[in-house]
């Protein structure tokens, strides 16, 4: 809170006349300060005048042709140096996040996004080394809240918000796929109806997760209901709960990480699947993005991608991982990769 004993120079324009007593008493003259401003001695001697009331004393006497100081004007005189340099020193911090050379970045994203949005963020600042970044990883429920209290700069979602106070703009795919265990009864079935795989026990994610309402709306559209065997609310659990062969599940093709992993994990080739689904950034109406917030938006759509792919890079021959080798069956199958060029956004 301002304290109360300097209101009276808020009301008054105060900075405006401290530019014109500073002048006057570097320069030694109203009339050269005057000049000096680009105004009319008599306008200058008025913003003297009122900063004098303003202060309740003399700030100038005069000897001869020649004005000096008081001892009230070389204290405010002392003090004008000290706010000037503090205005500079704002300006130039103010300057910095204009010109992208420092800034602070607050991003929150999705589970999912956790995979890859540190390497987009270090990218990022490798290009400029004076932004600070901060990075919060929660589900779609409670992304939702921080957005609602403004918490952050920009937010990714693992699916659109459809929402009139929200701005969304597409960043990269983010596709859907059904995980099991590489000894499923169905793992070398090829365009399982989705009726069929609907039948095996679901691992689903808690309540509030975007890829749960994701998945149960799949089952919604086709007047299904899944057979909900386990709710956890980590994607790794799932991952363990998939190995230890407890059910199937729909996520993203990236929740276990860009670079498939050589581990029994398969892609089942359900049809209509992958699902296309991108990561979306998203911010609320109004809201004033700060340069650094525009530019890294900028960044990330145009270098994301590659950020992206680069943690997909082809195995060599013999090694390809039991998700991408389920991929690779069928005529609906796509690899991991395949997916960037195949939408555009």
């Amino acid at each position: 809170m301002l304290q109360t004993n300097i209101h009276r120079y808020l009301r008054h324009g105060t900075l405006p006349q401290l530019r014109v007593f500073e002048a006057s008493a570097r320069l030694g003259s109203l009339t050269r300060a005057a000049e000096e401003l680009h105004m009319a001695q008599p306008t200058a001697s008025v913003q003297i005048k009122k900063l004098s009331e303003t202060i309740g004393l003399p700030l100038f006497e005069q000897v001869g042709r020649r004005i000096y100081l008081t001892d009230a004007g070389q204290h405010l005189y002392a003090g004008c140096q000290d706010v000037f340099r503090a205005l500079e020193g704002i300006e130039e911090t103010l300057n910095g996040l204009r010109v992208m050379e420092s800034g602070h970045l607050r991003l929150a994203v999705c589970s999912t996004g956790k995979y890859f949005a540190p390497r987009m963020l270090g990218a990022f600042i490798q290009r400029y080394p004076g932004v600070a970044a901060s990075l919060e990883i929660r589900n779609r429920s409670k992304l939702i809240d921080r957005l609602e209290n403004n918490e952050d700069d920009l937010y990714v979602f693992g699916s659109p918000l459809e929402r009139d106070d929200v701005v969304t703009q597409a960043l990269l795919p983010n596709p859907l796929v059904v995980f099991a265990r590489d000894d499923h009864p169905l793992a070398k079935a090829a365009q399982i109806s989705f009726e069929r795989i609907a039948g095996e026990p679901f691992l689903m994610r808690e309540p509030g997760s975007g890829i749960r309402q994701l998945a149960i709306k799949q089952f919604e559209k086709r007047g299904l209901t899944a057979k909900v065997s386990m709710e956890l609310s980590d994607d790794e659990a799932i991952k363990e709960a998939i190995l230890a062969g407890l059910g199937v599940a729909i996520m993203s093709r990236f929740t276990f990480g860009l670079e498939p992993e050589p581990s029994r994990l398969i892609c089942l080739d359900v049809d209509g699947f992958p699902l296309e689904n991108h990561w979306y950034f998203a911010y609320p109406v109004g809201k004033q993005l700060s340069a650094t917030a525009r530019a890294f938006m900028d960044f990330a759509r145009l270098e994301a991608r590659g950020l992206v792919t680069q943690g997909i890079a082809p195995r060599e021959t013999g090694t390809v991982a039991p998700i991408e080798q389920a991929h690779r069956r069928g005529n609906s199958a796509r690899t991991a990769k395949s997916f960037f060029g195949a939408y555009s956004i």
